[in-house]
């Protein structure tokens, strides 16, 4: 699967789970450990603990390998690792705290919404889904 459907199937998780504050970032020219790092909130530990479950249930219906899933115990920050995207599940404390849009967010990735609907019927699966600010997407 390749990265933009792979993030998608992230983004499309996380909005199932009504996860709050959805950024995505470009991490390429910053690392090459990953390519993407995503980041959202959940308003209580139960939340943001099925919204990481949800994220990791479907990357693995998907055919996605967890590399790592991390923090469930307490809910308050739990990471996803799937190889080319890491994605980080935070009460929005602990995402004010630490800050990691400072970090990683060097390269915002600008998602596109996809229709709802009757209209997702005749979406096409193989357009583009994002676009970086720098063009490393291009």
């Amino acid at each position: 699967m390749n990265l933009q459907k792979q993030q998608r199937l992230v983004i499309d998780a996380l909005e199932d789970t009504k996860a709050q504050d959805i950024k995505v970032f470009n991490t390429t020219a910053l690392t090459g450990l990953f390519d993407r790092v995503i980041i959202a909130s959940g308003t209580s530990n139960r939340q943001t603990r099925a919204i990481a479950g949800h994220v990791a249930d479907q990357a693995r219906k998907n055919g996605l390998q967890v590399i790592a899933f991390e923090g469930e115990d307490t809910g308050e920050w739990v990471l996803i690792d799937l190889g080319d995207i890491v994605v980080h599940c935070m009460q929005p404390a602990i995402r004010s705290y630490y800050n990691l849009e400072e970090i990683w967010g060097a390269h915002p990735v600008r998602v596109k919404l996809l229709p709802t609907g009757p209209a997702r019927a005749g979406w096409d699966d193989d357009a583009p889904l994002d676009s970086a600010d720098d063009d490393l997407d291009a």
